[in-house]
């Protein structure tokens, strides 16, 4: 196994980057060694897939990382059931193509089809579909772990169930994982009914969401820099599956941006023309049939798109807060951002449901969910998520550590009070830039 020294891996916010110690063992039998020969060069290592992660919690920065992309095999799809088990590197991408022509689908899934399965299980990663869903790890059956005091072992509610309800976002501290037994979902289609509805303002969302409880997906798209009498307009989205209209996967690869523009492409002036344009557009009044990958998917029609922020980077937050204090809490954080004059340009709502996650340090909660990205542009945009955070704070919530890259330790440990098992867990062999900042004692 050859580790080789890599100066250039990137979170994907752009923001955190630096020297890792890289593997990439290409079967499940190599990721022991793996493990050990970055261990042994970086001092810790940490299991990397697609890098999708906006912040640190996918980096071990001066340390080491198993990529695991090349962990790329299909083990067995059982049609009849939908039982599907796979190499912890498959990616959903890869997953989506074989399935939905037989009639499947992932039960849950992120807005990006380029995470693979044993990233999806340490974020225990949400969707549209949460408020009747739940999580990604609500849908896992097993799973395998590699730990370094025992070897691959086999976990789920039966076997080593502690190990299991900790790995499920558990952010890949607990073991490398080098397989996946996930439930898939039946579909008729791979078309889905959508309706794109607008909505003047925050009331109008929570309205729209009250009403759309039986629709299997929703979200929101808000205008960050409306304020006043529109503040939290926005665009409100819910399809369900169809029950005709053929079983066609999405069309693999895409157009990507070529190049870092300088001086980044998304500033108050591009977003606010954007803003107008997207609610005027026909679209924001739609009522129809689209395919699964314009729907779940938008961001990947541009491959490498978060290039748009330019070479500083940008810092992607998100928040969830409990039903008793959404409304207010969501009313002051808009009010918050459009006051700063500081747009996110992916500014994304939505409600969260009741269904509990078997993980136990899963980021969901009942309530709502406010996703935003800006710009890195330095303290001003700290002292900016700052102000977000306390209100978070002040509404007993909690922030996604998949999303952000600067979350503070006080409000991680307040979040997550059982932050303690997982640490306790964790494989001593493994660390992540995160997970240091947040247990280092001051």
């Amino acid at each position: 196994m050859s580790v080789r020294d890599d100066s250039g891996v990137l979170a994907w916010g752009r923001v955190h980057r630096g020297r890792h110690q890289v593997a990439e063992p290409a079967t499940r039998g190599e990721v022991g060694a793996a493990v050990r020969e970055t261990a042994a060069a970086g001092g810790t290592t940490l299991g990397h897939g697609l890098g999708r992660s906006y912040g640190d919690s996918g980096l071990n920065l001066g340390g080491g990382l198993v990529r695991t992309t090349g962990l790329d095999r299909l083990i067995a799809f059982d049609r009849e059931t939908g039982l599907l088990r796979a190499d912890a590197g498959v990616s959903l991408d890869a997953v989506l193509r074989v399935a939905v022509p037989t009639g499947w689908f992932v039960p849950v899934t992120p807005g990006t089809k380029f995470v693979t399965l044993g990233g999806a299980v340490a974020n225990d990663v949400h969707g549209k579909n949460h408020h009747l869903a739940g999580s990604f790890g609500c849908h896992v059956s097993r799973f395998g772990l590699w730990r370094s005091d025992r070897g691959e072992i086999q976990c789920s509610v039966e076997d080593n169930a502690d190990l299991f309800a900790l790995t499920i976002g558990g952010l890949g501290l607990t073991g490398v994982i080098t397989w996946v037994e996930l439930r898939l979902e039946r579909i008729a289609s791979a078309m889905l009914d959508v309706e794109n509805l607008p909505f003047d303002d925050l009331d109008g969302f929570f309205s729209l969401a009250e009403r759309s409880e039986s629709w299997p997906f929703t979200v929101a798209w808000v205008d960050t820099l409306a304020r006043g009498a529109g503040l939290g307009r926005g665009i409100f989205s819910r399809g369900r599956w169809a029950q005709t209209g053929g079983l066609e996967p999405h069309r693999p690869g895409g157009p990507r941006l070529p190049v870092t523009p300088p001086g980044g492409l998304l500033n108050s002036v591009t977003v606010g023309a954007f803003n107008r344009l997207y609610r005027a557009r026909p679209g924001a009044r739609f009522h129809g049939r689209q395919h699964y990958d314009p729907f779940f998917y938008p961001l990947d029609r541009l491959r490498d798109w978060n290039r748009m922020y330019g070479p500083r980077g940008f810092y992607q937050w998100q928040c969830a807060v409990p039903v008793a204090t959404m409304r207010e809490a969501t009313r002051t954080l808009l009010d918050t951002v459009a006051a700063s004059g500081d747009a996110s340009f992916l500014a994304v709502l939505k409600t969260f449901g009741d269904v509990p996650s078997p993980g136990v340090l899963s980021f969901p909660m009942p309530g709502a969910t406010l996703a935003l990205d800006f710009a890195n542009r330095g303290q001003d945009t700290l002292s900016l998520l700052a102000r977000l955070d306390r209100v978070v704070a002040e509404a007993g919530g909690r922030l996604y550590p998949a999303k952000d890259g600067r979350l503070p330790q006080a409000m991680f440990r307040a979040g997550f009070p059982r932050w303690t098992e997982l640490e306790a867990a964790r494989d001593p062999l493994l660390m992540s830039s995160f997970w240091r900042r947040m247990t280092e004692e001051a």
